[in-house]
């Protein structure tokens, strides 16, 4: 995506905001290399500045819950829903704005196990010396999918949860794990793993990040401003890129 055109776009999105504003964004880790791209075309364009906290959905939650006020939150779908209903999120500001698949990675150099079927990635598992996966939504679908697979006891002795705000990949890259499970954005991007693929088939699970804009922010104007322009269409191609789908 030409950056000229990000800008121009961008410039696009300020609507009725006038004056330079802070907007404090939360932000799931998932998302990190695709609004860390686009939120220096906004800041440009709209004199606002972002200042964000990267965070697993987790501690998102966890922040939330004890009162932390961010002009907007990007997290899962269900999370901002939840902050809705609990009223520190805006009814009716959701936005839908990416969704990612859970994927697969191994140390750099080690052998790309099969997991191109449900019948390969169970052996594959069974096989593995140890396995990894998040806290957030990936990592509690996987939990949930090896009990579909009827394999949760035979994997229990060597799964480890990477903590809050730790890459899989991070796991995967010191020798930790042999093999890993996050949201394919984040294990394309991490130095010292090799990404091996997504889950096949039926046993993939989308998630939907969504922003919502905070219930005592503030800044709403410029904060949906920000939500506006990554949900734009010339920001897909940069959310592609990161490994994400437009939502």
């Amino acid at each position: 995506m030409n950056y000229r055109r990000l800008v121009a776009v961008a410039a696009l999105c300020i609507g009725g905001v006038v004056s330079a504003a802070e907007i404090r964004l939360l932000a799931a880790g998932a998302t990190e290399e695709i609004c860390s791209e686009l939120i220096p075309a906004f800041e440009s364009a709209t004199g606002h500045k972002v200042v964000t906290s990267w965070a697993g959905t987790v501690e998102i939650k966890k922040r939330i819950a004890a009162g932390e006020v961010f002009d907007a939150v990007i997290v899962g779908a269900l999370e901002v829903d939840a902050f809705i209903a609990q009223g520190k999120v805006v009814s009716g500001s959701r936005v839908d704005l990416m969704k990612s698949g859970v994927g697969v990675a191994v140390r750099v150099g080690a052998p790309k196990p099969d997991i191109r079927s449900a019948d390969a990635l169970r052996k594959t598992l069974i096989d593995a010396r140890s396995i990894a996966y998040s806290t957030g939504p990936s990592g509690v679908y996987v939990t949930k999918l090896f009990e579909r697979m009827g394999i949760a006891e035979q994997v229990k002795s060597k799964v480890m949860t990477a903590k809050t705000g730790v890459r899989v990949g991070t796991l995967v890259a010191r020798g930790e794990a042999e093999i890993g499970f996050q949201q394919v954005s984040e294990l394309i991007h991490d130095s010292g793993i090799e990404y091996v693929g997504p889950l096949p088939g039926d046993l993939q699970s989308i998630t939907v990040y969504s922003a919502g804009i905070h219930s005592q922010s503030g800044q709403p104007a410029a904060a949906k401003a920000l939500v506006d322009f990554v949900a734009t269409p010339a920001a897909r191609a940069v959310i592609k890129k990161n490994g994400m789908d437009p939502a």
